[in-house]
């Protein structure tokens, strides 16, 4: 065999094999648990946000915010959204995120204060990383919103 014909033939193998685990990630994605599955369902998620309460009152740095709101409909509203984003049978109901948050005055140290709460409140219940990743990238784009910028 020539060099040129062994270098095509070590392209085609190279491509093959590339294939070849290509179609196992892809399996693999199939088979994956959607991300509302992977929080725990309904009960999972309202067991997390239970947690980030818990969280949110001991957080000097953000606990003035919530003060005086409805806990238990703050508690179903925040299920019912992350239900929802994470692809779950539920819909948020509650207000728009730009009205709800236009008088708050959120600050950057305030909503990446509430953010690292979130993922204490997952690692303590056993939210593999992965899924905590895919649940914060869904809450990203209510961002601007939550700023009011």
């Amino acid at each position: 065999m020539t060099n040129l014909n062994l270098k095509i033939l070590f392209v085609a193998l190279l491509s093959g094999i590339a294939l070849v685990l290509g179609g196992c990630q892809s399996l693999n994605n199939k088979t994956d648990d959607s991300l509302y599955q992977q929080l725990g369902e309904r009960e999972g998620i309202a067991n997390v946000v239970e947690d980030l309460l818990y969280l949110i009152v001991d957080d000097d740095r953000i606990n003035q915010q919530f003060k005086g709101m409805d806990v238990a409909q703050f508690h179903h509203n925040l299920t019912d959204q992350l239900c929802e984003l994470s692809g779950g049978p539920c819909t948020y109901t509650g207000r728009e995120m730009r009205e709800l948050h236009s008088d708050m005055a959120i600050t950057n140290t305030q909503f990446n204060a509430l953010a690292e709460n979130l993922i204490l409140a997952m690692e303590q219940n056993d939210i593999p990383t992965g899924a905590q990743n895919r649940l914060i990238k869904q809450l990203l784009p209510l961002y601007p919103d939550i700023r009011n910028l």
